[in-house]
């Protein structure tokens, strides 16, 4: 039988009931003791490198976690990472920059409620997930969650509450996992080992546009941060004139070697600029990166890593425009 490591950080799905609401709170050994039935078909063993809220997550838990995978990588067959929902798909997008090609499947799971409830979905997670992470057919970064397994830089959290919490965004689930059967639609082709990246850049900023928003704000964000990752409307417009200013702002900083990439605010089917002149005459102007159907989470998380390998903005280019696990197609 396969060897698959829990690596335990934490969520509500390791959650006790506290006189401040739920909070972390419940040993690997005690997620464990929830589904004996793992061992019919793999032999778990787990560790505890943090035990936070994902709320609290930060890129020296994802350093962390990637490091521990690497150091416990050739002692087992797969890896199941429990962790909070809510920054869950960011997590697991950093995750598929950080470990690449890995031919030992990398799972992320957690839960609505915590495992110790009567009506829980983590037992089934957690199940599902040591499932799939034992199948022969896996591999690289995923998520499982409800059944669905979701490519690492694909997955995005569209439902608090819910258990049918996360959604596979312009591409189609990698399997479906019913009664105990893993379906798979897609099978990744398998290299023979991984390449892992243990350096993060985290001075990459986000900022959404708003009608009105004052350039100043798109100002302060290219100071604090390497890269800045605007988020436009539709297709990816950005607004133009004296009014917004926004042009000036983003002639100003690119002058200084700064990194800029345009994405929409719309969840799917990604952005265009080609199409209307607010995003092709920006496009024209300026050498920027373009995110076309990338998640808001895998954008965020493809930087850091690119930015922990290379300053060059000729390389910055080509590694964004790499597709990897799925996260840009065509």
């Amino acid at each position: 039988m396969k060897k698959i490591l829990m690596i335990a950080t934490g969520g509500t799905i390791a959650s006790r009931g506290g006189e401040e609401g739920l909070e972390p709170g419940l040993t690997p050994e005690e997620l464990l003791s929830r589904i004996p039935e793992i061992r019919e078909f793999c032999k778990p063993d787990s560790v505890q490198i943090f035990n936070i809220d994902s709320t609290n997550i930060t890129p020296e838990h994802w350093i962390r976690i990637a490091r521990t995978i690497e150091e416990r990588y050739e002692d087992y067959d797969g890896f199941v990472v429990c962790h909070g929902t809510d920054t869950m798909a960011y997590t697991a997008a950093v995750l598929s920059y950080m470990v690449q090609h890995s031919p030992k499947p990398v799972v992320l799971t957690g839960s609505q409620k915590p495992i110790d409830k009567e009506d829980t979905d983590g037992r089934i997670n957690l199940r599902d997930s040591f499932l799939y992470a034992a199948s022969e057919k896996a591999s690289d970064v995923v998520i499982v969650f409800q059944g669905k397994v979701i490519a690492g830089t694909r997955a995005k959290k569209i439902r608090t509450k819910s258990f049918n919490a996360f959604d596979s965004v312009d591409f189609p689930e990698l399997a479906r996992i019913r009664d105990g059967k893993i379906l798979s639609y897609i099978v990744s082709p398998k290299r023979d080992k991984p390449e892992f990246f243990l350096k993060l850049n985290r001075k990459v900023g986000v900022i959404s546009l708003t009608p009105g928003m004052d350039s100043q704000l798109l100002d302060v964000c290219f100071r604090l941060n390497d890269a800045v990752v605007l988020s436009g409307y539709g297709t990816g417009g950005i607004p133009e004139g004296e009014y917004y200013g926004f042009y000036d702002v983003i002639e100003k900083w690119q002058d200084k070697g700064k990194t800029l990439v345009i994405t929409t605010q719309v969840q799917s089917e990604g952005s265009d600029m080609s199409i209307y002149r607010v995003g092709r005459g920006l496009k024209k102007r300026f050498s920027l990166l373009e995110s076309y159907d990338m998640t808001y989470e895998s954008i965020l998380a493809k930087l850091m890593w690119i930015l922990g390998q290379t300053n060059e903005p000729g390389k910055i280019r080509e590694l964004f425009y790499k597709s990897i696990n799925y996260d840009l197609i065509g």
